[in-house]
C-alpha cells in the first residue's frame, strides 16, 4: 500500500516522503495516527502543490535573509557598562540588550531573541564577534564592545 507520510516516522522516512508499507501497518498503525495519508492522485498532485510552494517560500526567506545579512554586515555596537579593576562586569550583557540595541538602530526589520547566538551573557568588558542566525543557511557576525563605564 502506498502511503504519504505527514510526520518522521524512524525507520520509514520523513513528512512528504511517498513509501510502499504492508496493508496493515497502513490501517491499523500509520493512517489512525495521523501520521500519514493514502497516495491517491488527488492527493500526489496536492503533495507536489505543496513541495512547489514550500520551495518558493524557502528560496523568498533565503534571498530576504541575504539582504537582511548585507545591512547587518559590518555593525558593531557597545555597552558602557559598570565593572570591577579586574574588567569583571557588576552584572552582565545579555541577548536580550544586544537585540534592543540592535532593534534601536536603521534596520529595516527586527532581530528576535532567537536570532542571538550567545551561549553565556558576556561577564566581562572587552571586544567579542557574535554570531547572528537570519536563515538557516544566512548566518553574519556583529562586533560587540563592552567598555568600563566612566566614574563622575
Amino acid at each position: 500500500m502506498k502511503l504519504i507520510l505527514k510526520e518522521t516516522v524512524k525507520g520509514l522516512g520523513n513528512p512528504g516522503d511517498i513509501v510502499e508499507v504492508k496493508a496493515g501497518y497502513a490501517r491499523n498503525y500509520l493512517i489512525p495516527q495521523g501520521l500519514s495519508y493514502l497516495a491517491s492522485a488527488a492527493n500526489m498532485h496536492k503533495l507536489e502543490e505543496e513541495k512547489a510552494r514550500l520551495d518558493e517560500e524557502t528560496k523568498r526567506g533565503f534571498l530576504e535573509a541575504g539582504r537582511r545579512a548585507a545591512q547587518l554586515d559590518g555593525v558593531s555596537i557597545s555597552f558602557q557598562v559598570l565593572a570591577a579593576e579586574d574588567g569583571k562586569l557588576f552584572g552582565s550583557v545579555t541577548n536580550l540588550d544586544i537585540v534592543e540595541r540592535l532593534n534601536e538602530g536603521n534596520l529595516d526589520f527586527t532581530i528576535e531573541r532567537s536570532m542571538v547566538q550567545m551561549e553565556d551573557p558576556f561577564k566581562m568588558i572587552g571586544r567579542f564577534t557574535l554570531p547572528v542566525r537570519l536563515h538557516e543557511e544566512v548566518l553574519v557576525d556583529i562586533d560587540v564592545h563592552i567598555e568600563q563605564q566612566e566614574e563622575s
